[in-house]
């Protein structure tokens, strides 16, 4: 059994000073035979194998290392409180569990949820004892399921093509976190950068009506406290907006982007008759995306994105990274190579990737990850899923577009099924409803109904293919690369920014992994033509507002990364950086 694992604080947005990580050895068991409900695994017997959280079974990092079908997993541990935890309530987070869970403490049922890629969290106070108290989790996956919020995860046992090892089971941290009876249950922040305001939104748990409740907002840049606020609390959610007036749009402000990511304090302390009931620390970023006469616009001026498709692949932890500064790594390397963003693909990342694309300086694109078979279960699945993913991530200035649908995936027939369109569009006005300040695409890629950005995936490798096709709108939304319409007919052009959000793919062996890529290099000469031949006309081509390149590292059999598995530079990142911004 290896001894890593993870110990950082899972929840960067939202830190409480007191929690304790449950992170580490648990009890394990595969339950085949599906008899563990019938046993009451969740109170008794001992499991034959020990697991290390939160890496999947399939990963190495857990210490088993089974990529085999097995669809219900069990897992226990025992924890004792602290002393200093008395007289609160416990909450037990759980930071991904993939794809249905059951929590019990101490043999009574205090969770369920559903969705491989989101939060949950159990109030526990009530089935806690003094001394030792056990924790059993039940995870069912569905591993065959077309119809399953699944990303990049094989419905066979062994990886192919574009399709990777599967994720069962928790695969995000897990912690303790005591709280008071009254207390702040989540926050809402929206940058208004025109006015000069941080819309604030707070919502209160546990609120008792009759008493004195108060929150303290306060504001600080660099130690520098710069607002602090109190107001009373009447009711569960309270707004308010606060004024940041020490910036200005000539240099010298403090507006976030990927060049200057500023970052504001905010701790919140929430008062009940006077005495001090909770407290979180946050922080959040000052900047605006917006699209103007067609144009995508970073802080009101025009921004080209320079995007890098990164799956979040590793290859010791799938699904999760073997370590906080391996998230970190990643920021920085593609930033290193000349990128302002990353699309995240086909995953709802960690939240501390998220937090090192706001404190380095990442654009961010959120996707869901989606299912391959379109039925009304499907929808049901995807939609609660997506909810809960848009709210936990709304608050990083890193995220500056969602996207629901790639590539048509859980909707193979929208360009002739009327009810899949009606899905695709729900899904981006679902969206807009509630993240008016991000763009949104409804299916990334092609065969596009509303969207905010008109998004094409091209792998064509002919630099003057790419550069004729790319010349003029109309031979690009007529070009039908991969042979689809760019736009559901029915949905006319609207003058939207148009992007280039999957080309290149370049295959080159440069480890011992063997596999495929979209075209080949067979030296490092050849990977660098190959490279120039695909990124000048894009980044040349006067149409084109913002670019993805295909991709950031190999994963498994797939090798067109501009680094290896185990993140290793195939060429120099200088040359690569050249190339990307065209130096």
């Amino acid at each position: 059994m290896t001894e890593q694992w993870r110990s950082e604080y899972p929840r960067p947005q939202f830190v409480r000073e007191q929690w304790m990580s449950l992170n580490g050895e648990w009890e394990f068991e595969f339950d085949d035979a599906r008899v563990g409900d019938k046993e009451n695994w969740y109170e008794k017997g001992a499991f034959s194998r020990v697991i290390n959280v939160p890496f999947c079974y399939q990963s190495e990092l857990s210490g088993i290392g089974d990529p085999s079908f097995h669809d219900v997993v069990w897992y226990r541990r025992t924890f004792a409180l602290p002393d200093a935890y008395a007289g609160k309530r416990i909450w037990l987070h759980f930071g991904a569990v993939d794809y249905e869970a059951a929590v019990w403490v101490n043999g009574k049922l205090v969770a369920t949820h559903e969705g491989g890629h989101t939060p949950f969290r159990a109030d526990i106070t009530e089935a806690l004892k003094d001394g030792d108290n056990v924790v059993a989790v039940k995870a069912v996956d569905y591993s065959q399921d077309v119809t399953l919020p699944r990303g990049k995860q094989f419905w066979e046992e062994k990886s192919a093509g574009i399709f990777y090892t599967r994720t069962t089971g928790i695969w995000q941290s897990v912690w303790l976190e005591p709280v008071s009876q009254t207390h702040i249950s989540r926050v809402r922040m929206t940058p208004d950068i025109d006015r000069g305001e941080l819309k604030l939104q707070t919502f209160v748990g546990g609120f008792a009506p009759g008493r004195d409740v108060t929150l303290e907002a306060t504001v600080s840049f660099e130690g520098q406290v710069l607002s602090r606020d109190a107001f009373t609390i009447a009711r569960e959610a309270e707004s308010r907006s606060i004024g940041i007036h020490d910036f200005n749009d000539h240099g010298l402000g403090r507006w976030w982007s990927p060049e200057k990511p500023h970052l504001y304090d905010l701790r919140l302390r929430l008062l009940v008759d006077g005495e001090e009931a909770d407290r979180v620390d946050s922080y959040f970023g000052m900047r605006k995306v917006s699209i103007e006469d067609g144009v995508v616009q970073l802080n009101n001026r025009p921004y080209t994105m320079r995007l890098v498709l990164d799956q979040g692949y590793f290859p010791t932890g799938l699904l999760t990274a073997p370590s906080d500064d391996d998230l970190r790594r990643d920021v920085e390397l593609t930033k290193e190579m000349g990128f302002n963003g990353a699309r995240k693909h086909q995953k709802i990342e960690d939240p501390r990737y998220l937090y090192w694309a706001d404190r380095l300086g990442l654009l961010v694109w959120g996707e869901m990850a989606n299912s391959y078979h379109f039925s009304e279960t499907y929808v049901g699945r995807v939609t609660r899923e997506w909810l809960q993913a848009v709210e936990r991530d709304y608050n990083h200035p890193s995220i500056v577009a969602w996207v629901p649908i790639n590539e048509s995936w859980g909707v193979t027939n929208i360009l002739v099924d009327e009810q899949q369109q009606q899905h695709a569009l729900a899904m981006y006005h679902m969206t807009k409803s509630l993240d008016p300040m991000r763009p949104v695409i409804s299916n990334d890629g092609w065969e596009l109904v509303r969207t905010d950005l008109v998004t094409i995936h091209d792998y064509e490798w002919r630099r003057d293919v790419l550069a004729d096709r790319y010349s003029a709108l109309d031979k690009a939304l007529s070009a039908r690369p991969g042979n689809r319409f760019i736009l559901v007919p029915g949905y006319e052009y609207e003058g939207q920014p148009l992007l280039l959000t999957e080309f290149g793919g370049i295959s080159f062996r440069k480890s011992d992994w063997e596999g495929w890529g979209y075209s080949g290099a067979e030296d490092d000469e050849d990977f660098v033509r190959r490279l120039r031949d695909v990124l000048e006309p894009v980044r040349e081509a006067p149409l084109i507002q913002g670019f993805c390149y295909t991709q950031l590292t190999d994963v498994e059999q797939e090798i067109n990364g501009l680094l290896t598995y185990d993140r290793r530079p195939k060429v120099p990142l200088a040359e690569i950086r050249k190339l990307v911004q065209g130096d």
